[in-house]
């Protein structure tokens, strides 16, 4: 494949996950009650924000795999109990892997204070609207969205444009140094929860953990 459309599939298909999620939760909207009140106390309750993610973990169930296979002791006899390796759940990696990022603030992230924070961490605003990270061939390696419909930012008005969290996305398939990139992506994530006051979220809407993000990357 042309690798100019690859990064224009690359992109769309962000966007089109977005689109989708965004649509999901306002059909959803007459349970958000009932979602709110199941959440965790650490979540400060903005139903955009938790609904979105929500919505893409019921998408995205397939990202966890469990081993059906056991280990057996070769001298253990039938009588006596079997001694077995519990089956340790393989992550294995999405097409798209997508974090995200929300604001600690109500109001969510400014626009201002976005293009700042993107300028700092090399994100570049691109022809599609939303924010992306460009190798030296000028090709995407992952991109960066709104949550607020049509998850694009705009170009004007910044001072005017709130969102209350980011979408991070990448295609590791797509990408000949996968876990290269996906490094440099998690640190992308850390660095702009720090400028930008925010917490970030792995695809299974956790916090990020070590294990989690190292078992994900041996994957790729």
């Amino acid at each position: 494949m042309d690798k100019e459309l690859l990064r224009i599939v690359i992109i769309a298909t962000g966007l089109l996950i977005v689109m989708i999620m965004l649509a999901w939760s306002y059909l959803n909207n007459k349970k958000s009650k009932e979602y709110l009140d199941s959440e965790d106390d650490n979540f400060d309750g903005s139903f955009n924000n938790h609904q979105f993610i929500d919505d893409y973990q019921d998408m995205s169930s397939e990202l966890i795999s469990t081993s059906d296979n056991y280990y057996f002791d070769e001298n253990t006899s039938s009588d006596e109990d079997d001694d077995y390796i519990e089956p340790i759940p393989r992550v294995t990696a999405p097409a798209i892997i997508q974090f995200s990022l929300l604001s600690n603030d109500e109001e969510g992230f400014n626009g201002i204070d976005l293009a700042n924070a993107f300028a700092i961490v090399g994100l570049e605003y691109g022809s599609l609207k939303i924010y992306e990270r460009l190798d030296a061939n000028r090709l995407v390696d992952y991109g960066v969205t709104s949550m607020v419909e049509p998850g694009t930012f705009p170009a004007n008005d910044l001072e005017t444009f709130y969102t209350p969290g980011l979408v991070f996305f990448m295609q590791p398939s797509a990408l000949e140094d996968a876990q290269t990139i996906f490094d440099d992506f998690i640190d992308t994530i850390n660095l702009l929860a720090i400028e930008l006051d925010g917490y970030a979220l792995d695809h299974l809407k956790q916090p990020f953990s070590d294990e989690t993000l190292q078992a994900l990357r041996n994957r790729l």
